[in-house]
């Protein structure tokens, strides 16, 4: 029983880890006149928007800007996890 106790503890430890690693990390999408930069921890930090762009160009591109924002932090996220070993217990 102490030994799973100190395998979550460690697992713990170790997405602790990986959360404050990711923090530092960014990606950046600029398309069609949209900024969007985002964290590894996939908290969007920043938006910048032509001010010429219209209405439903901002929510066609913001939106696209955003998924393809996702899918490069997740890819970070997987190189990243690769880099720092893994995660124990999930295949390894």
């Amino acid at each position: 029983m102490f030994n799973k106790l100190k395998q979550f503890k460690d697992l713990r430890s170790q997405a602790k880890t990986m959360q404050e690693e990711l923090s530092k990390e960014t990606v950046t999408v600029e398309k069609g006149g949209i900024k969007v930069v985002m964290d590894g921890n996939m908290k969007v930090s920043s938006i910048s928007i032509n001010p010429d762009m219209e209405h439903r160009a901002i929510e066609k591109t913001m939106t696209d800007n955003i998924n393809e924002a996702l899918k490069k932090t997740q890819k970070m996220m997987a190189q990243k996890m690769q880099e720092m070993g893994g995660v124990p217990g999930m295949g390894s």
